[in-house]
């Protein structure tokens, strides 16, 4: 192994591409590199170690979509379950249609909508239900109580009819919350965490992690304003000419303070958070020898899970070539991904630039972060997967 050439793209990103980023590679269960390059703070000049605290964004999903697998290996539920089941809200759900008339769904939103993005839900935290949430529970938002109160939002498609991203992870964290008797967090903390030995990664953000995080900038290209939606920017690529605007440290897309989000709820570090890729990458065995999943439930979450009419819907370009298995991105096509990896390999980005990339094959896990909003997936992603393979030789 020569990790040379990722080092070179790591001090390449850092110097065109975003302030400052940090990456950890394990393979076979032990960590084989590790690098930071730039800067923490922009304008302090500060290095960054890599120790710092970055806000995980969308990576977040990953833990949740584990979560949910240990539910099912608990027999708690099938994928195939109507979610009423379990969130009696949700029994008769209305869908708007483009003229904007209310019809009943033809069909229950399952849990396995929920894994797939596949439910009829939107990404848009200004509805009726999140408005109705706000004011019962005086702006803290409890995950629960969200989800319960979204229920009554129409959806926008017929569940199962197509992939669109959306809340349906959150809406996996209060499912879970429910049926578990307990707060998200503190589920993801007892059963992924504390077994994973992942100390350093939070749902909520405290003084001691706003102190020791990396500062949080958004790219604006030139020539734009600094208006902008996460979920539109994590879709496309950007010009390189800009301007890094530092945003603040909080976690954008976070309504309350009692929200456990499982899209976007994760503030860690780099070297604690990969210790979960570590784990899935050996089939669900933590370098502690501590097992999370079964080696078939991972086998499952890499599974290409959508029809041909939702692989339509899942056309961003950074992944070409990819599918959509239980909550992360999936390789089915080397040929039209351009990848050197392996099909099967899987993942999922942040909208602030943090990647995760899994491959069982290999036993291969990286977890690499930069804290950039407009992160531009589609130049970095793609050659991050074919600079860190290359390694390997």
């Amino acid at each position: 192994m020569n990790f040379e050439n990722l080092k070179h793209f790591m001090d390449h990103m850092a110097k065109e591409r975003t302030p400052g980023n940090a990456v950890e590679v394990y393979l076979g269960g032990k960590c084989v590199f590790r690098y930071a390059s730039g800067y923490a703070d922009l304008r302090l000049k500060t290095p960054l170690t890599g120790e710092e605290y970055f806000n995980f964004y969308s990576c977040s999903k990953i833990t949740t979509v584990v979560a949910g697998l240990q539910l099912l290996e608990k027999g708690r539920f099938l994928l195939t379950d109507p979610i009423y089941a379990y969130i009696p809200e949700f029994r008769d759900m209305k869908i708007r249609t483009g003229e904007g008339a209310l019809v009943k769904a033809s069909r229950p939103v399952t849990v396995r909508d929920l894994f797939t993005m596949s439910a009829g839900f939107t990404y848009d935290m200004d509805t009726q239900g999140f408005r109705e949430a706000r004011a019962l529970t005086g702006g803290k938002m409890d995950t629960v109580q969200v989800v319960r109160c979204v229920a009554r939002d129409p959806l926008v498609y017929e569940p199962g009819t197509h992939w669109g991203y959306s809340i349906a992870h959150d809406v996996l964290a209060g499912l879970i919350s429910i049926i578990e008797g307990k707060k998200f967090r503190d589920y993801v903390k007892e059963f992924i965490f504390e077994p994973l030995g992942i100390r350093h990664c939070t749902y909520h953000q405290t003084p001691e992690t706003q102190a020791k995080m990396a500062a949080q900038y958004r790219f604006v290209p030139e020539g734009e304003d600094a208006g902008y939606d996460i979920v539109e920017e994590q879709k496309h690529g950007k010009a390189v000419s800009g301007v890094f605007v530092d945003v603040g440290k909080e976690v954008f897309g976070i309504p309350g303070e009692e929200y456990d989000s499982g899209g976007a709820g994760i503030t860690g570090t780099v070297y604690d958070y990969v210790k979960l890729m570590a784990a899935l990458a050996n089939h669900g065995l933590g370098i502690n020898g501590e097992r999370i999943l079964s080696r078939g439930s991972v086998a499952l979450l890499k599974e290409d899970q959508l029809n041909e009419v939702q692989k339509k819907d899942f056309n961003w370009k950074q992944l070409t070539g990819y599918s959509y298995g239980l909550g992360v991105r999936t390789l089915t096509d080397k040929a039209l991904a351009g990848s050197v990896g392996n099909v099967g390999e899987f993942g999922w980005g942040g909208a602030a630039g943090s990647t995760a990339l899994v491959d069982t094959e290999t036993g291969l896990a990286v977890f690499y972060v930069q804290h950039t909003l407009n992160p531009r997936e589609e130049y970095y992603q793609p050659r991050l997967r074919n600079v860190v393979y290359s390694c390997l030789d």
